[in-house]
Parts: structure tokens; C-alpha cells; sequence
């Protein structure tokens, strides 16, 4: 069975340098939660995958990084553009990915379902991506915690309302935990497990 050609093309233009910018952008945006960073980077994944998706598994996966997927996406090219641009093998099991993408829209249930690291080593947990409609426009989240001075504030549409609750969750078995990616077009924002998440009452 061949690969379908949509799979084969929209990677990096030159692997080495795009992955080092990309990379650079995802350490920032960890070192400093809740501030939108752009890609700034030529890739073109298939649908329904955006573009930030596409350029942070370019950068980030390899043969040794299982990545799970949502239903919807597992039905389209998206799992072999991933392995044909990356290596990395499509798992249907959470507790064994590296990373895990949801679709915009898709429902978000427990974290505790993906690999939660342990205490020895809780850098081996699952990095979920999240994909949005939007990064702005949505009800408003306050951040807190390292890398943030006072409070940022994040308004991204499309994010489920048990958000903040599954991450106060995950705040709970810190160091243990995932950190969190929302996408959105070429944007992304990063929420590492450190980060506190408080909505705004409306």
C-alpha cells in the first residue's frame, strides 16, 4: 500500500534549521507561559492539522517518540505525514505517547490517562497539543506561576470548560504531570505543569 502523496510533501524546507527555530520558540514559550509565539516557518501539514501542530511534531518527534492522536485525525493522511516526516510510530495507547494531538473541537477528558511521568523522572509524560479555533476570543484564564511576573492573561476560543478543572488536577500530582500546547493556525502557547490556571467568573 503506498503512501498517499499529501503525506510525502508540506514538511520543513531545511530540517536542520527549522526544527533549531522551532525548538528555540517551544523553550521560550515554556520558560514563559501564556506568551503566543509564531512559527514563522514554511510547513504545510494536511487537514485538519494547523500549522503550529505540524511544526512542533516536525521539531520535537523522532522514531523513539510514540504519538498518539485523536479519532478524527487517525482517519485522515495525518498519521503518515507524521511517520514519513518524523519516524515517529502512531500508538493508540496514552499511556505510552510522547505526544498527543486533539483535533479542534474534539472532546478533552482526563490527563491522567496519558503517561504521567513518575517522581525519579517526570520528563517521561506526554506533551499534549491541543488544537484550537483560536487563541484569542474565548473566555479568559489567569496564569501564575514560573516564568510569569505578575499574571498573564489567555482568552482561547474553543477550549473546553472542564479545562481548568482536569488542570487543576494536574497541578495536583506535580513534579509528576503533563505539559500542554494549544495551537491555533501558525500560533502556539505553552502551559507547563507549573503553570496555575484560574478562570475568570463571569
Amino acid at each position: 500500500m503506498g503512501v498517499k502523496a499529501e503525506a510525502l510533501t508540506g514538511g520543513f524546507s531545511s530540517a536542520v534549521f527549522d526544527s533549531q527555530r522551532i525548538f528555540k520558540k517551544l523553550m521560550d514559550g515554556m520558560a514563559r507561559p501564556g506568551t503566543p509565539q509564531t512559527i514563522e516557518t514554511a510547513v504545510a501539514p494536511p487537514l485538519p492539522l494547523a500549522a503550529a501542530t505540524g511544526a512542533v511534531l516536525l521539531a520535537l518527534c523522532d522514531h523513539d517518540t510514540p504519538v498518539w492522536l485523536s479519532g478524527a485525525l487517525r482517519k485522515t493522511v495525518v498519521p503518515g505525514w507524521i511517520g514519513f516526516h518524523t519516524g515517529a510510530p502512531v500508538t493508540e495507547e496514552k499511556g505510552a505517547a510522547h505526544f498527543a494531538v486533539i483535533e479542534a473541537g474534539s472532546a478533552v477528558a482526563s490527563f491522567g490517562l496519558f503517561a504521567q511521568g513518575s517522581q525519579e523522572y517526570p520528563d517521561r509524560s506526554t506533551t499534549l497539543i491541543i488544537e484550537l479555533s483560536d487563541l484569542d476570543g474565548g473566555r479568559e484564564l489567569l496564569l501564575s506561576g514560573p516564568g510569569i511576573r505578575h499574571i498573564n492573561i489567555i482568552s482561547p476560543s474553543g477550549l473546553p470548560d472542564i479545562f481548568p478543572r482536569l488542570w487543576a488536577e494536574n497541578n495536583a500530582t506535580f513534579p509528576r504531570g503533563v505539559d500542554v500546547i494549544l495551537t491555533a493556525g501558525d500560533k502556539f502557547v505553552c502551559l507547563p505543569r507549573t503553570t496555575r490556571i484560574k478562570p475568570v467568573e463571569a
